[in-house]
């Protein structure tokens, strides 16, 4: 699964921006100046959190009803979505060297045509495992 939903707490802070922590996710917290920017910190928490405890092979701890949770007048609870694999392959974008083999014929014809073979690879690898 790679698919998720927090609540996550915003408070404002006195001096401005806000604090923003998952009350589920121990360490899992972050800040901003701007409420935009909170929301899309919010979400970079999330993602690197979970993504941290999927490969340290950690349990997810189940999301709490926002319902059960209370805030002051200074905070307010949102829902964060968080969908790691598209996280990941985001972050892990980096390029890496493989070694192939393919028939030379092959290899004349495709370079004649001006091929790029990394980006041909790409695309068949994507379509065989249906990424898009």
């Amino acid at each position: 699964m790679s698919n998720f939903v927090y609540p996550a707490k915003f408070i404002a802070e006195p001096e401005g921006g806000y604090s923003i922590i998952f009350p589920d996710i121990i360490g899992c917290t972050t800040c901003a100046d701007t409420i935009a920017e909170a929301y899309e910190m919010a979400a970079d928490a999330l993602c690197l959190c979970l993504w941290s405890m999927i490969d340290r092979k950690i349990d997810i701890p189940t999301p709490s009803s926002p319902s059960n949770l209370k805030s002051s007048d200074t905070e307010f609870f949102a829902l964060i979505g968080a969908d790691v694999e598209a996280y990941r392959r985001k972050m892990e974008n980096k390029a890496i060297k493989k070694t192939l083999s393919i028939p030379s014929w092959l290899n004349e014809k495709a370079e004649k045509a001006g091929i790029n073979f990394s980006q041909t690879l790409q695309k068949a690898l994507k379509e065989e495992l249906q990424i898009t």
